[in-house]
């Protein structure tokens, strides 16, 4: 018998031996005649057992056991994916082996991996030459696989409904990413409960209400994606709690009040996008002081106030501030320490001169400094002169190469 077969055979007996031993230890007081039959019963089932438990012990486990597979298959029966059969190998005893999409620990053979992505290179794309569609929702039974590190499914278009509150109450889970769906409903308030959580990814789906406070309490976040929702609400005022988050996706929804201060204080922190949203007040200085933030987009907000010169000698390479209220001047600080693959200020209400500083940078890729109040003689020399005129329009009086000569 395989191994697979044999523990999950000896499952059912063991658990009869654990609820009948009672009734076998306590005979009824009016069988008090036949006691010595009874404890020769006793001692008769109490041998199996034991016997069965060192065959389930000696018995090598290389399966899941059988309440982690009942959980994959009511997980599989929530939803319905009917092109590619990526189900079609969940058969059998062993979930374990060769069930798509499914790994699990090497010793104790629990359930720790779900990846299911809907766009992926997988032969079984390639052979159906489509990407994944499929439908329905995802099943509260996945809570019951407590070993579990990391749950994908992604890119399946079609999934709707929660995501199951109790998600919060895996607690291994390390990586949730549940990109490209229709999920709905909201982030749920005990998020913060998952403190193994490095990867949050919920991107591309039709989220709504607020970003929970408890959020600020996943330490171990490095990836926090939720673009493209309709998350409304002010940004946690303690977002800086999340010290290892390097990259903070949150452009493409509706949140409202200002960019925190304590931002700043991911000192690990890269990326920030949270453009097309709608955020006001001011630009924090203290952005322009983080040492590793290379790429900055809040453009698309109702950001106003100026531009602090902090970020113009920064870490950051790709700025966007584009589509705001900002005022004033562009800060006159340029210099070696300044390098643009990308400086986008386009859309606002700056006025004054371009800054004869800017031919100082040590690199500027892109520039556009369109739809805004400025005025006086474009510069000559690097970046202006591969810049094209579209960088330029619709200002009060610009004039010189590549607009008209002043």
């Amino acid at each position: 018998m395989h191994a697979c077969s044999l523990y999950n055979s000896l499952f059912l007996p063991l658990s009869l031996c654990a609820r009948k031993h009672t009734s076998v230890n306590n005979p009824r007081r009016e069988n008090q005649s036949n006691v010595p039959l009874m404890q020769r019963k006793t001692m008769d089932f109490t041998l199996f057992c034991i016997a069965l438990l060192l065959l389930a012990t000696m018995s090598p486990v290389d399966c899941c056991p059988p309440s982690d597979r009942a959980a994959l298959l009511a997980f599989k029966a929530a939803l319905h994916e009917p092109y590619l059969g990526i189900f079609n190998s969940w058969t059998g005893d062993d979930c374990c082996h060769n069930w798509y999409g499914v790994s699990c620990e090497a010793e104790t053979r629990r359930v720790a991996d779900i990846n299911l992505r809907g766009e992926s290179e997988d032969p079984i794309f390639e052979r159906a030459k489509r990407p994944g569609y499929m439908t329905g929702t995802i099943s509260s039974a996945v809570c019951r696989l407590k070993r579990l590190t990391s749950l994908t499914v992604a890119d399946w278009k079609g999934i709707t409904g929660e995501i199951p509150s109790c998600i919060t109450t895996i607690p291994f889970l390390r990586v949730l990413d549940l990109i490209g769906n229709r999920l709905s409903g909201e982030i749920s308030a005990n998020i913060g409960k998952l403190h193994r959580l490095t990867v949050l990814n919920v991107a591309d789906n039709m989220i709504t209400g607020e970003i929970p406070q408890s959020l600020t309490n996943l330490s171990s976040l490095m990836h926090l994606d939720m673009r493209n929702n309709r998350i409304s609400g002010p940004l946690p005022r303690e977002f800086g709690r999340m010290r290892m988050l390097s990259r903070a996706l949150l452009s493409g929804n509706r949140i409202t009040g200002s960019v925190p201060d304590s931002v700043s204080d991911i000192y690990r922190l890269a990326d920030l996008d949270l453009s097309f949203n709608q955020l006001s007040g001011p630009i924090p200085v203290s952005l322009g002081k983080m040492a590793v933030l290379a790429t900055l987009n809040l453009d698309s907000n109702k950001i106003s106030g100026p531009i602090p010169q902090t970020l113009i000698n920064s870490a950051v390479s790709n700025l966007n501030l584009s589509r705001n209220a900002l005022q004033g001047t562009i800060p006159d600080v340029f210099g070696p320490r300044s390098y643009f693959t990308a400086l986008d200020l386009s859309y606002n209400s700056l006025h004054g001169p371009i800054p004869r500083s800017i031919s100082s940078a040590s690199f500027i890729g892109h520039m556009d400094l369109s739809h805004n109040h400025l005025c006086g003689r474009i510069p000559s020399g690097p970046p202006f002169d591969h810049l094209e005129a579209s960088s330029f329009v619709y200002n009060d009086c610009l004039c010189g190469k590549p607009l008209k000569a002043c």
